[in-house]
């Protein structure tokens, strides 16, 4: 037994001894770590810094001579700090995981930002300086109401529906299909490349507090140790110290290994918000809101601005937790999987093991049988025949009742035996994909009736709502025509002889122009024929039957 389990804990343990050795070789990885948390807080300063100076209106008012003192102070700063992390990296040490390269697999995120802040602080600095030598105009303040973007996205609502041009891959079909008429917000960006930051210091630190506990636990392993050599391993509590010995050694590699995959997951949820982000926006500007709950189809103006505000806080620490109930949750399944199967292998005890696996599959066989058993008699003699022959089912009318009273009689007590497992599973089910989906605020995790409880998914459609009655493309491309055709009607009531500079060209009312671009949206969208409101006037009706015929062709 004790030589399975130093042959079990030399599988997971690290290159190092349990001696005096330990309190040594703990404090070169925490420094360089507290060195990389200091480097990433800084270069999430200057990054919060930088994005206020680019993005906020305040900056667009002030003079060029301010801007160029800031993007010089800013650029100076983040060549300095990038100068000292590569320095830091230069001098770090080997490291006791991954050699030479731990310090640039710590520092690389910094290093990444500090480089994109240094050719966005130079860009700014060029910025300035051309606008203050005059090499460049001065940019005038216009509101800019319509986005290219959207008035892509219009021009495509009115284009005559084409059939799509060759298959789509697999990957657009079940991953991602890129969409030109359609632009995520800076907000949503943002909030992904800082819930990603975010979420990358938070596994450095989950990592430096299991060094330290792993660290504390080799010195209890080795407390162990020495009272099993003082007894000469003939102590009542050797057995019982052993087991805890191997928990240990279990639970530390299990909790190392389940790290890369559980930030894989967040990571993941991360990309895939952004596409569920598209698609609902995407539904709620057609008028589809089926893919919400009912009690979330008509929010309240008040509690969607206040979601819009809470949400990018709230998106960064449901990730953080997410991915922190996410890794504890895989490693109780990689403890099952040890303890059920890779540790009796390992103390000669396979035969047990598959005993004991292969009776739990029969039982599971037996009951799913049994299940399809009842449907397929359920089938093929309680329910009668087809109507018809195209109909794909049989119609839901009992045949055969007294013979389908006495199959429900003897059914009963299994029944109720299968009951007490499927309720099991159900709860089962249910820990498992909340637990598994408690990151995902762009789906709720509550049953049909208590959405309201989940704050979360709450926070997430009032954001959506916001989004869509403040950048619906129709919406802001008929405001948009208001406002250019009331600033033309305005300067033309304000200039007195505003017909004489213009060319002696024929003249073409309103009204005409009017009629032409009814005609032809109604060439480009037939179905709009059907909807208009029909007249008397016979030949108003040969008109509509006219564009029908034409739409046909």
């Amino acid at each position: 037994m004790l030589a399975a389990n130093a042959s079990f804990s030399s599988f997971w343990s690290y290159p190092s001894s349990k001696d005096k050795s330990t309190a040594d070789r703990k404090m070169i990885p925490l420094t360089s770590w507290r060195a990389a948390l200091e480097s990433s807080s800084f270069v999430l300063l200057i990054g919060g810094i930088e994005v206020g100076l680019s993005h906020f209106p305040f900056f667009a008012c002030l003079s060029s001579d301010f801007r160029l003192v800031s993007a010089i102070l800013g650029f100076s700063y983040s060549l300095l700090w990038f100068a000292v992390t590569v320095l830091q990296i230069s001098q770090c040490p080997h490291g006791q995981f991954l050699g030479r390269y731990e310090a640039l697999v710590f520092y690389w995120p910094s290093l990444l930002c500090l480089a994109f802040l240094l050719g966005r602080f130079l860009h700014m600095f060029v910025k300035a300086l051309r606008l203050l030598l005059h090499w460049e105009p001065q940019e005038e303040e216009k509101p800019v109401l319509l986005e290219t973007h959207q008035a892509k996205h219009v021009k495509q609502l009115l284009r005559k529906a084409r059939p799509q041009e060759g298959k789509k891959s697999w990957f657009q079909t079940r991953v991602y299909e890129w969409d030109p008429c359609f632009q995520f917000p800076s907000r949503m960006i943002g909030t992904i490349v800082l819930a990603f930051i975010c979420l990358y210091l938070f596994i450095i630190i989950e990592f430096c507090v299991f060094v330290y506990v792993r660290d504390k636990l080799d010195v209890f392993e080795g407390n162990l140790e020495n009272y099993i050599t003082y007894t000469n391993q003939t102590g009542i509590l050797t057995p019982y110290i052993q087991q805890v010995q191997e928990l240990i050694s279990v639970a530390k590699g299990v909790w190392v290994v389940t790290i890369l995959p559980a930030s894989l997951t967040c990571v993941s949820y991360l990309f895939h918000i952004l596409a569920c982000y598209r698609k609902h926006t995407k539904r709620l500007w057609a008028g589809d809101k089926h893919f919400l709950p009912l009690k979330f189809r008509d929010p309240s103006p008040s509690e969607s601005v206040a979601a819009i505000a809470r949400y990018s806080g709230w998106q960064i620490a449901y990730i953080l937790w997410g991915y922190l109930i996410i890794h504890v949750m895989q490693s109780l399944c990689g403890m099952m999987i040890m303890y059920g199967l890779v540790l009796p292998i390992t103390h000669d005890r396979g035969l047990e093991m598959l005993r004991g696996l292969g009776l739990g599959l029969l039982t599971i066989s037996i009951v799913v049988g049994l299940m399809i058993l009842q449907v397929w008699i359920a089938t093929s003699f309680f329910l009668q025949p087809k109507l018809g022959t195209d109909d794909k089912q049989k119609p839901l009318a009992l045949n055969n009742r007294k013979a389908f009273h006495n199959f429900n009689y003897f059914l009963f007590f299994y029944n109720v035996l299968l009951g007490l497992g499927a309720c099991l599973s159900r709860l089962l089910i249910s820990c498992v994909l909340g637990t598994w989906l408690i990151a995902r605020i762009d789906r709720t995790i509550m049953q049909s009736g208590y959405e309201r409880a989940d704050m979360g998914f709450s926070a997430w459609v009032g954001m959506l709502y916001v989004d869509h009655y403040h950048t619906n493309p129709v919406l802001v491309s008929f405001c948009h025509i208001l406002i250019t055709d009331h600033k033309e009607r305005k300067l033309q009531k304000t200039t007195k002889h505003w017909c004489l500079g213009q060319s002696a060209g024929p003249h073409i009312s309103a009204r005409s122009r009017t009629r032409w671009l009814l005609l032809q949206t109604l060439i480009n969208n037939p179905r709009l024929i059907i909807l208009r409101k029909s007249k008397s006037v016979h030949g108003s009706q040969e008109f509509t039957q006219i564009l029908l015929t034409c739409s046909d062709c």
